[in-house]
């Protein structure tokens, strides 16, 4: 059995077909954390300025916590990384499900893959051997297929499989990377990373244990974890109704995007909510990604329309995506975007994003308002509302046909292409679509978004606190601002001293393998809960404080790899319309906004507390303090 207080990194090279191991030291492990840590340091080493996201010296860096594999609560994440094709810097994606747990079986705490295969392969990992298998006629099979296709093939008992659909072989920039069918490494077009590489599918099955360093406290932590996750109303009401049950709470505090963020809140969300999967009887069972007992994860079918559809899901953010932003309230048809996507490989995010980018710029005359699918010669009408258009553009999407050939490489893209005043109702920063959340009556996520650095997205700050709304949440603002006053979303008094923390603890949150639903959504697993974790399970004792130096310091590592790339000041921003266009809310008012002016003074708190100057680079002493004197630009 392996030993957590290093990292065994297996190398796999496609256009050799070759591989070899690298070891990272216990220091190494208390530098970076492990895991997301290393991936970032293993990305800025292994890659050169300017490279092409699509070309071969791109790496794809698969990284499951340092605690996958064990029984620590929600401990099933997986974080992979590489160069975005969508936003051409930094992008780091999530997934659940149970892959990353078998890799750690194989006696692999890291996978990077560089290169390029000739043709179409996949790779089986297991603890002896490393495969590289033709997979000529896997060629365009969507995600099921490839899945149950390549387990028949290898006929090997538990082998987990990460794909790619038809959209990351055709360089969707929007592609993600499928595990257990319906989990998803989604944003930032790391599936088209994938497909770039002539990679098909990377199956992992491994018979190896993981040793704990101190068995006893680690079983009484993951007890306390467990007993808080259990106590926490909100981590019930994820098991209730998954991420979609939010879909009723944001729409009637009306911060619930709706048509590609003109409005914030619709009158019939219950019929795209959790509570309708739930009470309506959408619903056939909840899953659970590997160790949690949250089991926020939904299996479920249609009941009226698309009958015979089935899929895991739907997330809130496909819900927001499909159902409200293009302004389609039905649940069977939500079901099916849902299907279609996982399907196809997409990230529903963006792809909702793009459908309801073009429907809009139709609707103002910069695209014709029909269209026509060239598979099928059938015409559609390119309209709010439309669901036969919607689902029809995700297959075209998928496969680049007509339209959806435009829409396949993003809406900063498609925006530039169409010209006119079509980018200012491109709801993206960085290239990466916003996911759904208004920012516009959320300062701390404001500036969470815009200084993330993949793009305006939840899953690298997520300051929940801000909203206070649970004592621990109201607590933990006050311990960060010295007054519980602070926990209101609608100021920007202290909120980046908010985000500054949420950030480090997303990092903690990735490296232990944990689901921020645990973490930064509930408060349930703790930062000292983390610590004890990790010194448990590795050896490695931690203070809180150096906990979050670690964390600095690959945050740090990541935002160095965008400046090296050409990112300043100028790129933590928002889309146009978040801060030039009022949200309607209930007054009759555009009350709603963040004005460049609050933002920037954010942007100035945040830089002075990060250590970066006026432009958002970090300083030459703020790398030397945290131990990062390599970097050079």
């Amino acid at each position: 059995m392996r030993r957590l207080n290093s990292a065994h990194v297996l190398h796999v090279n496609l256009t050799k077909k070759d591989y070899w191991t690298e070891e990272y030291s216990s220091e190494d492990m208390q530098n970076y954390l492990g895991a997301r840590g290393l991936a970032s340091l293993i990305l800025w080493k292994s890659t050169k300025k300017g490279i092409d996201p699509l070309g071969p010296e791109n790496v794809l860096i698969f990284a499951p916590g340092v605690l996958t594999g064990t029984n620590i609560p929600t401990g099933g994440r997986t974080t992979v990384i590489g160069k975005s094709p969508a936003t051409g810097m930094f992008m780091k994606a999530s997934m659940g499900g149970h892959w990353g747990a078998e890799l750690k079986y194989t006696g692999y705490d890291l996978l990077v893959v560089h290169g390029k295969a000739v043709g179409l392969t996949n790779v089986i990992i297991t603890n002896s051997d490393v495969k590289f298998l033709d997979a000529s006629d896997f060629k365009n099979l969507d995600v099921i297929r490839t899945t149950e296709k390549l387990s028949v093939e290898t006929n090997l008992p538990t082998l987990e499989i990460a794909c790619i659909g038809p959209s990351g072989e055709n360089l969707v920039k929007f592609a993600g990377i499928m595990c257990n069918m319906y989990h998803t490494a989604a944003r930032g077009g790391l599936g088209a990373v994938m497909g770039s590489k002539n990679l098909k599918a990377i199956g992992v099955y491994g018979k190896n244990g993981i040793s704990l360093n101190d068995v006893e406290t680690f079983l009484k932590t993951a007890e306390k974890a467990r007993r808080s996750i259990d106590g926490t109303g909100r981590c019930q009401f994820y098991k209730e109704y998954g991420t979609a049950g939010v879909v009723m709470g944001t729409n009637e505090a009306e911060a619930f995007p709706v048509k590609n963020f003109q409005l914030g809140s619709m009158e019939n969300a219950y019929d795209i909510s959790g509570q309708c999967l739930t009470e309506q009887k959408y619903l056939v069972r909840r899953e659970s990604c590997f160790a949690c007992s949250i089991s926020c994860k939904r299996y479920t079918q249609t009941k009226q329309r698309y009958l015979g559809t089935k899929s895991g899901g739907p997330e809130y953010e496909t819900l927001g995506a499909f159902g409200a932003g293009c302004m389609v309230p039905d649940m069977d048809a939500n079901l099916k975007a849902n299907e279609l996507s996982n399907l196809w490989g997409l990230d529903t995010i963006s792809a909702g994003a793009v459908i309801q980018w073009a429907m809009e710029t139709a609707e103002k005359g910069l695209l014709p308002d029909t269209f026509q699918d060239p598979l099928t010669g059938k015409k559609y009408k390119l309209t709010w509302g439309n669901e036969e258009a919607m689902l029809v553009l995700l297959d075209m999407i998928s496969f680049r046909r007509g339209l959806g050939d435009l829409l396949a490489d993003g809406v900063k893209i498609a925006a530039e292409k169409v010209g006119g005043d079509a980018w200012k109702w491109a709801l993206h920063a960085k290239g990466l679509e916003q996911s759904r959340v208004e920012t516009r009556n959320a300062k701390a996520y404001a500036l969470a978004f815009a200084t993330n650095p993949r793009g305006p997205d939840h899953l690298y700050g997520q300051p929940m606190a801000e909203f206070g709304f649970s004592p621990e949440a109201r607590a933990l603002v006050k311990k960060l601002t010295g007054d519980e006053k602070y926990a209101t979303p609608n100021i920007i008094e202290k909120k980046p001293e908010i985000v500054v923390w949420h950030e480090e603890c997303f990092v903690m949150t990735d490296c232990l393998g944990v689901c921020s639903r645990a973490t930064l959504s509930t408060y349930a697993i703790t930062v000292e809960m983390m610590a004890d974790f990790f010194e448990a399970g590795t050896g490695i004792k931690l203070s809180e404080e150096e906990f979050h130096k670690a964390a600095r310091r690959v945050i740090n590592m990541e935002r160095s790899f965008n400046i090296r790339e050409g990112a300043d000041r100028s790129l933590d921003t928002l889309p146009w319309r978040i801060m030039n266009e009022g949200l309607p809310i209930s007054t009759g008012k555009k009350e709603a906004i963040v004005t460049p002016k609050e933002l920037n003074i954010m942007l100035d708190r945040y830089y002075e507390i990060r250590g970066w100057d006026n432009s958002g680079k970090p300083t030459r002493e703020t790398l030397n303090n945290l131990g990062l004197q390599f970097i050079e630009y």
